[in-house]
């Protein structure tokens, strides 16, 4: 029998001007929101507090910021970079341009931006990935430019050999 296993893109499989839809979406909830902002030490009371986030501006608590750029990253894994990825290089261009509520869902996509062979790195390349969250009603929540370093097929698989 002949088995498949779920993984990401090679370096190969990536092409520049590609745009990735991650679906299904998250629907964020309270639980989320206050359990990744008492995780993270966050004590902003904009994520913790309902009464008094009842008199800001927003007039209701905000999910936390980096819960939806974690999310939005986190929908891309199993369709670009799992079992595939050596490392996460940075991050450039984070932005939070609306707020995200409890309640709200969650649907990301990906554009590959660039990529480029590894010059010290045999096996492996360099794809830069625009990631973009928006909520139900289309707008935008989260944008972010990720350096990744990812295998080749091939130097995968000699590592794979080697091991």
């Amino acid at each position: 029998m002949r088995e498949i296993e779920q993984r990401g893109l090679y370096y190969d499989e990536f092409e520049a001007d590609v745009k990735y839809l991650h679906r299904p979406g998250r629907t964020v909830t309270e639980a989320d929101n206050v359990l990744f902002t008492t995780m993270t030490m966050n004590t902003q009371a904009l994520h913790l507090d309902a009464f008094w986030s009842e008199t800001q501006e927003f007039g209701q608590r905000l999910v936390n910021s980096m819960f939806t750029l974690s999310t939005v990253v986190g929908m891309s894994v199993a369709q670009l970079t799992q079992g595939t990825i050596v490392a996460n290089l940075g991050f450039s261009e984070v932005a939070f341009p609306h707020p995200v509520y409890h309640g709200d869902t969650l649907y990301a996509e990906t554009t590959v931006l660039e990529k480029r062979l590894s010059a010290s790195r045999p096996g492996q390349g360099i794809v830069t990935l625009s990631h973009l969250g928006r909520n139900q009603h289309g707008a935008t929540v989260v944008r972010a430019i990720r350096t990744t370093l990812v295998w080749t097929q091939e130097g995968h698989q000699k590592q794979a050999a080697r091991a």
